[in-house]
């Protein structure tokens, strides 16, 4: 990059017309932008949770029990919210199990649920993990202290999509408490 001008940007735009390709060259740009920060992005996290033991799949439900109400959640919540198969979800807390991250046993009034919480062990990985995607020399640093900016500049789009599902004001009880 020379003076901050992506050159494959300045290609792709100098030749979208030339080509006669139709349209504008946004929404291809806006794409292959996105697509590639992706595969930077989750390389680099790979990487850092790779050294700390982790999947990224772990990562996610770990983090997600760790940020809700009580640290724990019914399988079937844990699903929706990471937009992941169910099979996908109880694999996960399998392994992470029986690494004495999370601890599973049947929800008091759903027999048919099952809650998976958070342990102590679950909770210092969590952390463990966030400094390291915050550390200034890990795999993240290339990003420069951005992940705000680039989280704040992605949102509006995430949004408009349909992507977060908004609550009503009484519905932000985590269900998968044995409480909810």
């Amino acid at each position: 990059m020379d003076d901050g001008i992506d050159p494959l940007v300045m290609g792709v735009r100098d030749r979208w017309e030339g080509q006669g390709l139709r349209g504008g060259p946004w929404p291809f740009m806006s794409i292959c932008a996105v697509g590639r920060l992706n595969q930077l992005l989750t390389k680099a996290l790979e990487v850092e949770l790779k050294r700390l033991g982790l999947t990224r799949t772990g990562y996610f439900l770990l983090t997600t029990l760790a940020l809700s109400r009580r640290g724990r959640s019914r399988l079937s919540t844990l699903g929706r919210i990471l937009m992941m198969h169910p099979t996908t979800v109880k694999l996960t807390a399998d392994q992470l199990e029986a690494a004495g991250l999370v601890t599973r046993a049947p929800h008091p009034r759903d027999r048919r649920a099952t809650l998976v919480e958070i342990t102590a062990a679950g909770r210092d990985r969590v952390n463990e993990v966030s400094l390291a995607l915050e550390a200034p020399d890990g795999e993240l640093a290339v990003f420069g202290g951005m992940h705000r900016h680039i989280f704040e500049s992605l949102q509006p789009a995430r949004l408009a999509a349909g992507d977060v599902e908004l609550l009503n004001p009484g519905a932000g009880r985590d269900r998968g408490d044995p409480g909810g």
